[in-house]
């Protein structure tokens, strides 16, 4: 068949059921969990950022975590809430394809900083004498930098075979966009995109998981010939990391298989709930389970609270 015959739909169906009222509900709770994604994940940056205390690498990589959280929840949330308001269930090809390109190089970025910060942990706890020469700031920015670039070079070629496709449908089987929505509406042969894009997942979720799983062994050995409290100071900062990134890649491993295999099979509210909780989920969590969990950042936020409570009360009397 004749390619030409195909062109880009100028507009794709997003799949809202018709919701009537409850749309109303639901753009007040995207509102609310947007509005608490923003308060949790900037609270964390600016006392990293106003502290010099905490201006270290670990630090530096959980406010960069934080960024990206903000970065992926405002491709997503302000959409859904304009769509749930007015009850707008297309988008435009071109819109598409943008937030596309933006959501993956959030989900790939969480992957690549989360492999950075088990590095970093791997140098403080195995190479304690060392940490300050290797993990200078220059290296952490350097890193940061590269973790970035990757993902934007690997997630920008992905894009461009993606939009290389002619399409004969225009029915997006989620309420936002991602690349495979839009791939598995070509009619023509897909078979490059998804071997470039079964290449890049066994980046994110194999290759990245097993080279964090191969830190934390070597400070399992490292901590096992360790003395009783630097096992425990080990743990009050890995525990934070591994709870982040378990529930990373399990989450995302689910999603990847699901969307791409069965995507039709589950009851349309599961398939909602479970295609948002990467764009939900770690935005809201990590900034929580960082902020509640190390101790110094806790402090800092006891601090201000603390602060900003008895000034209150001196301006009332």
């Amino acid at each position: 068949m004749n390619n030409s015959s195909y062109t880009h739909p100028t507009v794709l169906y997003l799949s809202f059921e018709d919701m009537k009222f409850t749309r109303y509900i639901y753009s007040i709770l995207a509102c609310l969990v947007y509005g608490s994604i923003i308060l949790f994940n900037s609270s964390v940056i600016s006392i990293i950022a106003l502290h010099k205390s905490l201006q270290e690498p670990m630090y530096i990589f959980i406010a960069v975590l934080c960024v990206n959280g903000l970065y992926g929840s405002a491709t997503f949330f302000p959409s859904l809430i304009v769509d749930l308001i007015f009850s707008i269930q297309t988008i435009s090809y071109i819109g598409c394809v943008t937030q596309v390109f933006c959501i993956h190089t959030y989900l790939g970025c969480e992957m690549t900083i989360l492999t950075a910060m088990a590095y970093d942990r791997f140098v403080c706890i195995c190479n304690p004498l060392r940490y300050n020469n290797i993990m200078s700031l220059t290296i952490v920015f350097k890193l940061v930098v590269v973790a970035w670039s990757y993902t934007i070079i690997l997630v920008g070629i992905h894009i461009v075979l993606t939009i290389r496709l002619p399409l004969c449908s225009n029915i997006i089987l989620k309420i936002y966009c991602d690349n495979w929505s839009i791939v598995r509406l070509s009619c023509v042969d897909t078979t490059v995109n998804n071997g470039f894009g079964l290449f890049i997942a066994s980046t994110f979720i194999a290759l990245m998981p097993i080279l964090i799983i191969c830190s934390y062994i070597k400070i399992l050995k490292a901590c096992a010939r360790s003395s009783k409290d630097f096992r425990a100071k080990a743990l009050q900062t890995c525990t934070p990391h591994l709870i982040t990134i378990t529930n990373y890649a399990c989450n995302l491993l689910f999603e990847l298989l699901m969307y791409r295999y069965i995507p039709t099979e589950f009851p349309y509210e599961l398939r909602m709930v479970m295609s948002v909780q990467l764009l939900v989920g770690p935005p809201i969590l990590n900034p929580l389970i960082y902020g509640l969990k190390l101790k110094d950042i806790r402090v800092k936020i006891f601090y201000i609270l603390h602060l900003r409570d008895s000034n209150v009360h001196v301006n009332h009397l």
